[in-house]
């Protein structure tokens, strides 16, 4: 039997990739990259094909570099992982445990409770206001067991985010034995002169810790890569809880890469801001409710009618090709997540939405 409270744990299931006797699907449901990856990028991973009887370099020394070139960090304060969801797990695993909590918002990423849970920890979950983080909920629910708070900016499923003001007065009151953990995944797709992925919190604090990821806009999700940027201390008790060559080896060249091109990373900019517009004005007009994104995917609202409610234009989209994200696992059965596709599958879905919406 595995230890207490495994078994209660529901696993994470990610969005659907496939339909059957449909050979290439649109597919939104997992917030994949609309580009694809840099072509340089690709050039790097290919190129590690004869070398793959090597184990990789188990310090990530090269791509913490390269980060820290690009962001200006301090190369010793990042810690590389196989996606930031092992980073997450890292996280709990080193700072909370049986009798403990781990605060997060409520539809936030479900990652959060259930690495919670796998660590022994028990998930807290604050409401939000508007579908955004609310900081006075959070710190309202604060306690002498929390340990961690788990903070999406911008947030998975909703898109909604925090200004830097606002995630300043969320750390400003937290006890300095909790450590709050800033999950950065989207920062590069966020506009807004008010928006601060992190850093600035980690750089002058110690219970801070910022995520981020290469499988959104870098469009690497496949290799699983991601990283953090802690204060020192943390930094050394997440290298201490790693294991020793967590990242294979083409995943550190394609990373390189991708952070190294960046005209690549301003086309993938360019481009969702300009079709997150788009679509976002297109179902508006059709009548369909959205919560506001500075992402690469929107969340929808559709009516409680059987005919046209989330599951039923889930079904309908799927029969014509269209992959979304259904959402009632994150508490939100009304509502549809859709990612941003090429210009050309949104066009698509517009016109998919309109008939849809248009219908008896």
């Amino acid at each position: 039997m595995p230890r207490s409270g495994i078994l209660g744990i529901t696993a994470y299931v990610g969005g659907e990739a496939k339909i059957a006797g449909v050979e290439r699907p649109i597919r939104l449901a997992s917030n994949e990259s609309a580009l694809g990856p840099s072509a340089k990028a690709v050039a790097a991973y290919r190129a590690l094909a004869g070398e793959i009887h090597r184990y990789p370099d188990g310090g990530a020394d090269e791509l913490r570099e390269a980060l820290g070139r690009c962001h200006g960090l301090d190369p010793a304060r990042i810690v590389c992982g196989a996606g930031s969801d092992e980073l997450i797990t890292l996280l709990l695993r080193s700072f909370a445990g049986p009798g403990d909590e781990v605060l997060h918002s409520r539809h936030g990423f479900l990652m959060y409770p259930i690495n919670a849970q796998a660590a022994g920890a028990t998930p807290v979950a604050a409401p939000e206001r508007a579908l955004t983080t609310d900081v006075d909920a959070l710190l309202e629910r604060v306690t002498e067991r929390t340990r961690v708070v788990f903070i999406a900016n911008p947030n998975n499923p909703t898109g909604t985010y925090l200004g830097a003001a606002e995630m300043a007065r969320l750390h400003a009151g937290l006890p300095p034995s909790v450590v709050l953990a800033i999950d950065a995944a989207y920062a590069e797709f966020v506009n807004r002169n008010d928006y601060e992925a992190g850093v600035a919190l980690v750089d002058r604090a110690e219970n801070v810790v910022m995520l981020r990821t290469f499988s959104k806009i870098y469009a690497l999700a496949g290799l699983r890569l991601g990283w953090a940027y802690c204060p020192p201390a943390i930094a050394d008790i997440l290298n201490r809880m790693r294991s020793p060559f967590n990242v294979n080896a083409p995943a550190l060249a394609a990373g390189v890469t991708a952070v190294e091109d960046v005209a690549a990373l301003i086309r993938a900019q360019t481009d969702n801001q300009r079709w997150v517009a788009w679509f976002s004005e297109r179902l508006a007009s059709l009548g369909i409710p959205l919560t506001p994104s500075v992402a690469n995917f929107v969340l929808a609202r559709f009516p409680d009618d059987p005919r046209k409610n989330a599951d039923a234009v889930f079904a309908i989209l799927q029969s014509r090709g269209i992959l979304t994200r259904k959402m009632g696992a994150y508490g939100l059965p009304q509502y549809l997540r859709i990612t941003i596709g090429t210009g050309e599958e949104m066009e698509q879905v517009a016109v998919a939405f309109g008939e849809i919406m248009a219908s008896r």
